[in-house]
């Protein structure tokens, strides 16, 4: 299974990409997509055919994207919302199935802790994709959402098994 993990922001969007076999983990590769100026239109699409042309490129199975929070200013939170639509779109357009995880889960299962800091995800990223060169702490977000999504399926890929056995043995 190949994903790709989106770390959404107008600015810059980090993207990671895994591949899972059974266990384990390996890096394929990270980046950022980035926009400039204050046309939000042509940010975004910026960030659309960034995303696009990534999708096409490494051709994930499935894509993770992070829930945005809600900040003080409404109107950054906005802008954010629009850029987090452009990545559920793509990988949506794609035929990709998207899930989604709050940042604090994402911390939890890459970490060990929901309140983890920027430094302690990069480095657990790093532990987890030996020999990985990352783009930038956008990026290693990406990729931290790709493991935790690696990690969900493939716990939902044993609980769907024990119960195809289970209803296999009645």
């Amino acid at each position: 299974m190949r994903v790709i993990g989106i770390d959404p922001g107008l600015r810059r969007t980090g993207w990671g990409v895994v591949d899972v076999t059974g266990s384990r983990m390996r890096h394929v590769a990270n980046g950022v997509c980035q926009s400039s100026g204050d046309d939000l239109a042509a940010r975004l699409l910026a960030l659309h055919v960034g995303l696009t042309e990534v999708i096409l490129r490494f051709a994930p199975d499935q894509a993770a994207v992070e829930q945005t929070f809600v900040n003080k200013d409404a109107a950054g939170t906005l802008k954010l919302g629009q850029a987090r639509g452009i990545a559920l779109l793509v990988p949506a357009q794609a035929g990709l199935r998207v899930a989604e995880y709050a940042p604090n889960a994402v911390k939890k299962v890459v970490v060990g802790v929901g309140h983890a800091d920027k430094a302690q995800v990069e480095h657990m990223v790093r532990i987890q994709l030996p020999g990985v060169e990352i783009a930038g702490s956008d990026a290693a977000d990406a990729l931290a959402i790709a493991l935790c999504h690696a990690h969900h399926a493939k716990f939902a890929g044993k609980l769907e098994a024990a119960v195809a056995r289970a209803e296999a043995a009645r």
